[in-house]
């Protein structure tokens, strides 16, 4: 497994409930957050810096989650950060799309706390044996 504070974890969401829970339990955790709002916030944040992992919401008012993770992967650079999907569409095939989107994970809402820690975990254990 990944050494808690040595990975960033940029978490993109506009709803600043689910931030404020996210942050709480990924700082407990000694991980690095740097949070994003929207899209744009988003491109301007990996401008200047290149996290570990990426949680993005896929319900978001100015790009949806999977057209930001396409646009994300496409990015010299950022094909091999693992993008985990956080998001409240639970319908059969929602986690296909997911997927086909380019996402690496799914995580449903509402957020199970220890299932975030456990696929955080996962996939920057992956990362760092890549």
């Amino acid at each position: 497994m990944s050494e808690p504070g040595k990975s960033l974890i940029l978490y993109v969401e506009d709803n600043p409930e689910n931030r404020m829970l996210v942050r709480r339990v990924l700082l407990a955790e000694k991980y690095s957050l740097i949070e994003a709002s929207s899209a744009q916030e988003t491109f301007e944040i990996l401008k200047s810096k290149r996290p570990d992992l990426i949680l993005m919401d896929i319900n978001m008012p100015d790009m949806d989650g999977y057209a930001l993770t396409a646009k994300i992967k496409a990015m010299q650079g950022f094909d091999n950060v693992p993008i985990l999907a956080i998001t409240a569409n639970v319908m059969r095939g929602d986690r296909e799309k997911t997927l086909e989107a380019g996402c690496d994970g799914y995580i449903q809402k509402p957020i199970d706390i220890d299932q975030l820690v456990r696929e955080v975990e996962k996939f920057l254990a992956r990362r760092a044996h890549a």
